[in-house]
């Protein structure tokens, strides 16, 4: 099916108009103030709705394979769509872990059978797997992931020389977790010490704290610059961080980067006393003092991309004791909608929002043909009611955890389409599964 959307109001490269855009087979190609429907396309009348390129979510864990009572790539990929996200990047930390070729490439394989969005899988790296990591085709896949803490097994990276080996020979990102696990035991020993162990989830902060997390960022930023390395680092959570980035320099020429979650945009360590354990991530929420200042920071482009660290975990795990609950929440059926929010709210513009969601994501990855609404552009798109409310329901949601933070919250705007490489995936509710997702290609350095 070819289309041709009519009036709609473009977000786009810093720009906001009212075009037409015509989508022929997976692309765009035309962008102009009008064109006539000459071509026998469906017509979809946009006006008054906003088009965004689809966001492209660079961390998510959808729990494929080994852990699919929590989620499955088809029913995350499906609420990523919904929510208007088109496009994502899964972490390596399954079961088994993708830390050698053949299971990364499983993982390629189960996404291309049922991935309703266009997807990437990160290489594992571990103690012991330079060599695997460094057979990785790395045009075919977004970068490697390295734990600098909060992981499992020989996922948690802490020997030096490994951390020497791999920022000094991968070419590719390494995209990290940073927090520094002995500071984390420490503490968590201190705190059990003198409260025992059944500790309310407001201690999450407390043990997880800012020290912890800039000790291992500031580590990971010295490396790089050792090295050269292009390094990513995810889900900021400290005010403290900020200093290791800059914003002196065009996003293009960074080789250090950073991300900053929903969740660390949206909650901070008050709402532990009514969420307990369901906005328990690893880095923790901290204070709103972070919170304001990763905003800020969004803001003034020391942190380059926004992503959700979308982490499902059944009900039942999240219902154990703080000590017991896992880490990890279920966000990307409703990113683009909280971010919306914060327009409506005039904490940013809608043209910030699309940078940080689409553009700057495509850019830091150097992903093909994604992330802008441009000819020749392969047409991941959103269509956008900015006014009209999405109230977030049990019935509503699509993960199969069955349960979101936001649940009970009213969302000033909705997710009218999604169009996945021009295929209509999305469409006021309603999903056509006839067509799945494309994995990304990536430009490496020369």
């Amino acid at each position: 099916m070819n289309y041709l959307i009519k009036k709609a109001t473009l977000v786009n490269e810093g720009e906001i108009g009212i075009y037409d855009v015509l989508i022929e087979r997976e692309f765009i190609s035309r962008i102009e103030r009008e064109i006539d429907n000459t071509g026998n396309y469906k017509e979809i009348n946009a006006e008054g709705l906003l088009l965004l390129p689809g966001a492209i979510d660079d961390q998510v864990h959808f729990r494929e394979p080994g852990l699919t009572h929590k989620g499955e790539i088809y029913t995350e990929a499906k609420a990523a769509v919904a929510g208007g996200v088109t496009t994502y990047m899964e972490m390596p930390n399954t079961v088994p872990q993708a830390t050698t070729v053949t299971e990364l490439e499983k993982k390629y394989t189960r996404a291309s059978q049922c991935s309703l969005a266009n997807y990437s899988f990160f290489m594992g790296g571990t103690n012991h797997n330079l060599e695997e990591a460094l057979k990785v085709d790395y045009s075919k896949v977004c970068g490697l992931k390295i734990f600098m803490g909060s992981s499992t097994g020989d996922m948690l990276v802490d020997h030096q020389p490994v951390l020497e080996g791999f920022f000094s020979k991968i070419k590719a990102l390494i995209a990290t977790h940073c927090e520094f696990d002995p500071m984390i035991k420490e503490n968590q020993a201190r705190i059990v010490a003198e409260y025992g162990e059944d500790i309310p989830a407001y201690f999450h902060p407390v043990i997880r704290n800012a020290d912890a997390c800039y000790k291992s960022s500031s580590m990971a930023v010295e490396l790089a610059k050792k090295h050269n390395t292009r390094l990513h680092v995810l889900h900021i959570s400290t005010a403290k961080e900020l200093s290791l980035f800059s914003n002196k320099i065009p996003l293009k020429e960074k080789r250090i980067t950073a991300e900053a979650c929903i969740h660390h945009l949206w909650f901070c360590d008050d709402d532990y006393e009514k969420k307990g354990n369901y906005i328990k991530w690893n880095p923790s929420v901290k204070s709103a003092y972070d919170r304001d200042k990763i905003f800020e920071a969004v803001l003034n482009d020391t942190i380059d991309v926004i992503a959700t660290d979308h982490a499902p975990h059944t009900i039942e795990e999240k219902e154990q004791s703080y000590l017991k609950a896992p880490s990890g929440g279920p966000l990307v059926q409703h990113s683009i909608l909280a971010m919306l929010d914060f327009y409506h709210a005039k904490k940013i513009s809608l043209e910030k929002i699309v940078q940080k969601m689409s553009h700057n994501v495509a850019e830091l990855f150097r992903i093909e043909k994604r992330g802008y609404i441009r000819e020749g552009y392969f047409a991941d798109l959103v269509l956008v009611n900015l006014n009209k409310p999405t109230t977030v329901t049990k019935e509503s949601l699509l993960y199969k955890c069955g349960w979101s933070p936001f649940e009970g919250h009213t969302f000033k705007s909705s997710i009218s389409k999604t169009f996945v490489s021009g295929h209509l995936v999305y469409d006021e509710g309603k999903f056509d599964e006839s067509k799945f997702g494309k994995r990304l290609s990536f430009k490496l350095d020369v």
